[in-house]
């Protein structure tokens, strides 16, 4: 796919997850922004818009004609569109999380007026769990402040940057789970632990005593080296195939130390080589977070 098409993002996810945050983002990044449009008039948008900048649709259970069916066929049709640049977005949370911004804002949820929240959370994510599932950009927004948020928005589509394949590499903890929305996960927990070092532990990954450590496990180098091989080969064909993004993620126990280091180490092999990747250490911010 040229990368000259213009693109349309479909932005969608449970009420609460942080859809509104994201649609102001991609405004403020310059896409077109049109919320709430009847699921109907998309194939009338996609004969009336005009190429000259980006366009993003916000579509939620509100909307007047919204059902399953209807958003399926629609994103198969914008699909199908040779004129388009077509990317599903999906913001996502968790249940728990959903419940509590619900119980903080004092808004009844729009599938359950006359129930609880947890209700209307339960009902609308399962009705959206097979869009979930084509989701291109799933973004987990569950730890996520509005600005972390945005700061996602923007390291994903700001025009001034994105343009073909959009590679982000990602560190993360076992213990808390994989991250929602990974396309290729690598587990670095076989590595030696900085962590049992007194003198490493409280470093990270990005510091150059922490990289040594981890690069001279007799293991590193060639698991390294096969990681970046098969990233390297499969980037062309997921190019070539029109994928506009690809998520990889590497864990270790804690995400403090090893998966830092080798995600760090991916980011920089694959932005020497010139593709467009950004990188995100969720444990590290995690952190940050807590003690800021």
């Amino acid at each position: 796919m040229s990368q000259e098409t213009p693109r349309i993002l479909l932005v969608t996810g449970p009420s609460g997850a942080g859809r509104l945050t994201a649609i102001h983002a991609l405004e403020d990044l310059g896409y077109e922004i049109i919320d709430n449009l009847p699921l109907r008039l998309v194939p009338h948008l996609m004969n009336e818009a005009q190429a000259a900048r980006p366009l993003a649709l916000g579509i939620d259970v509100r909307n007047r004609d919204f059902s399953l069916g209807a958003l399926i066929e629609a994103l198969d049709t914008l699909s199908a569109d040779p004129r388009w640049n077509v990317s599903l977005v999906y913001l996502d949370a968790r249940a728990d999380v959903l419940v509590r911004r619900y119980s903080e804002t004092r808004r009844r949820h729009p599938l359950s007026p006359e129930e609880t929240a947890e209700a209307g959370i339960a009902r609308e994510l399962e009705i959206l769990q097979p869009v979930r599932s084509r989701a291109d950009v799933l973004i987990d927004t569950s730890e996520l402040t509005p600005h972390d948020l945005r700061a996602e928005i923007s390291r994903w589509f700001d025009p001034e940057t994105n343009g073909g394949l959009s590679v982000s590499v990602e560190s993360f903890s076992f213990k808390r789970g994989t991250p929602r929305g990974l396309d290729m996960v690598f587990d670095g927990r076989f590595l030696n632990n900085p962590y049992w070092e007194p003198s490493l532990r409280k470093m990270n990954g990005r510091d150059p005593e922490v990289q040594a450590y981890v690069g001279a496990d007799p293991n590193y180098e060639e698991f390294f080296s096969k990681v970046h091989d098969l990233v390297e080969f499969l980037l062309p064909q997921y190019s070539r195939e029109g994928k506009s993004y690809l998520s990889i993620g590497f864990g270790c126990t804690g995400g403090q130390h090893r998966s830092v280091a080798l995600a760090e180490n991916l980011f920089k092999a694959l932005a020497t080589a010139g593709w467009q990747v950004s990188i995100r250490h969720r444990e590290l911010e995690r952190h940050a977070s807590v003690h800021s």
